[in-house]
């Protein structure tokens, strides 16, 4: 008979055997040391990014009905563990986004403190999602919890109009105000700005605003962008990871990062635009969902069209 390791028997006690396994091989292999996560032995300029915010497989606001849960403060501070059982918590960015619970985005809190505790240098990115135009769809609990606890942590806000407004309390009519804005924000904490998109008569502007150094004055600029006339999901969540991306590139030069993730940004709407229109879709109709995969090199290499200018 060959030999082979014998195991517990199941029900109709017909032994169970593997050919040819070694007992002493398997005990050295699994004595054997881990491999290292390459991302950590070897970090590469684009860094590592921890992105925390909602998940779906299609935008659900663009559609009658969604199915999911909701995850809680607990279940992702379990996740949190689970990184860090298996030594997994250096990042060099945290992003996020919408977050729909005060519990979620106080547990938020608790991983920037973490985070920073191994990496002290980590940057993070917050998107501050709680409405547009008005409209608030977020609870109002988070409102506050955002502006007194969020917005002190945060290396880079990229809040919308609507939402530079609940976080400063200032109404914003004119690009004064914008700049204003940013002014009060750079005072509660993050040295980078940007108001994605603002509506100001008829223009449709980007300002960003860059405090290089606490108490003095931001480099502030402006973006002016085209409207498109149609509505469409995930804009938002692609601008600040393009401004995350491109901000890692040029972390002294916020115009820079600006007019590229911007530029990037209207290539993507374009042709999203374009398709919709050669399938025989009313753009006008209803909101559109982008075009990400089909739009991979204007992410990567996208031409600069949109110039930012500078304010005195």
């Amino acid at each position: 008979m060959r030999r082979g390791l014998l195991l517990p028997t199941l029900r109709n006690q017909i032994p169970l055997r593997f050919p040819n396994t070694n007992p002493r091989r398997i005990l050295r292999r699994s004595s054997m040391a881990p491999p290292p996560i390459l991302s950590l032995a070897l970090p590469s300029e684009t860094g590592r990014v921890l992105s925390i915010q909602s998940h779906t497989v299609q935008d659900p606001a663009g559609y009658p009905s969604f199915r999911g849960q909701v995850l809680d403060g607990e279940q992702l501070w379990d996740l949190i563990e689970g990184l860090a059982a298996n030594d997994l918590l250096f990042y060099t960015h945290l992003l996020t986004g919408y977050i729909g619970s005060v519990s979620f985005l106080k547990t938020i809190l608790k991983v920037v403190e973490r985070l920073r505790s191994i990496n002290p240098a980590l940057i993070y990115v917050c998107d501050p999602v709680m409405g547009d135009e008005g409209k608030l769809y977020v609870p109002q609990e988070l409102v506050s919890v955002h502006r007194e606890k969020v917005v002190p942590v945060a290396s880079m806000l990229t809040p919308n109009q609507f939402e530079a407004e609940l976080l400063t309390g200032l109404r914003i009519t004119s690009e004064q105000d914008g700049l204003v804005a940013c002014n009060i924000l750079h005072a509660a904490g993050p040295p980078k700005v940007v108001i994605t998109s603002m509506q100001i008569a008829d223009k449709l502007l980007l300002i960003g605003s860059h405090q290089k150094k606490k108490g003095h004055p931001p480099e502030q600029f402006k973006i002016v962008i085209p409207k498109i006339p149609a509505y469409f999901t995930g804009t938002g969540d692609l601008m600040t990871a393009l401004l995350l991306g491109w901000s890692n590139k040029y972390p002294d030069n916020l115009e820079r990062a600006s007019e590229i993730a911007a530029s990037s940004l209207q290539a993507l709407l374009q042709r999203t635009l374009s398709d919709y229109q050669k399938a025989g879709f009313d753009p006008k109709t209803s909101s559109l969902e982008i075009r990400l995969i089909q739009s991979q090199d204007d992410i990567r290499n996208p031409t600069i069209k949109f110039n930012a200018e500078k304010y005195n």
